[in-house]
């Protein structure tokens, strides 16, 4: 692999650590704050999914660190996730489905980005990322699924 893309190749896969944490921190967030009856089949979905999002962080900087790359501490993330905010209206369900998906997105995008960047250069992390998303398409598509009912509700 050429020094060039396995620098470009960490960069992103740090990239894709920091934002699975961030999400793992609104998740958390989200799944104590949310109120109401209408909250709980969301706040249990999150829950769930912040176990899995933090699983993949894990193989994330397990590959970064396979490709004498350095894991990112704390200090050194920059969190920028707008969409996902936990609401100040804490009944403000849509609100939060519509962040979750827009986040899945994101996650989506850039695993794209790392899948294509890796093609004919690193087959593990190109292999690693198609799982990874697998995943992501997977918690998206359960919350359009809850977008579609709850706006029917609205």
């Amino acid at each position: 692999m050429p020094k060039a893309s396995q620098e470009t190749i960490i960069r992103e896969l740090q990239e894709s650590y920091r934002m699975e944490l961030e999400t793992v921190t609104n998740y958390l967030a989200i799944s104590i704050d949310l109120d109401g009856v209408r909250a709980e089949e969301i706040k249990k979905a999150l829950a769930a999914d912040i176990t899995e999002e933090l699983m993949h962080a894990r193989q994330l900087g397990e590959r970064i660190k396979q490709l004498s790359g350095f894991v990112p501490g704390s200090l050194a993330l920059k969190f920028s996730q707008k969409s996902l905010q936990p609401p100040k209206d804490t009944t403000d369900v849509t609100s939060v489905i519509e962040g979750v998906i827009a986040a899945e997105e994101e996650a989506i995008n850039q695993y794209n980005k790392i899948i294509r960047l890796c093609d004919g250069y690193d087959y593990v992390t190109q292999d690693l990322c198609i799982r990874l998303l697998t995943s992501e398409e997977a918690h998206r598509i359960m919350f359009v699924g809850f977008l579609k009912e709850y706006r029917k509700k609205a």
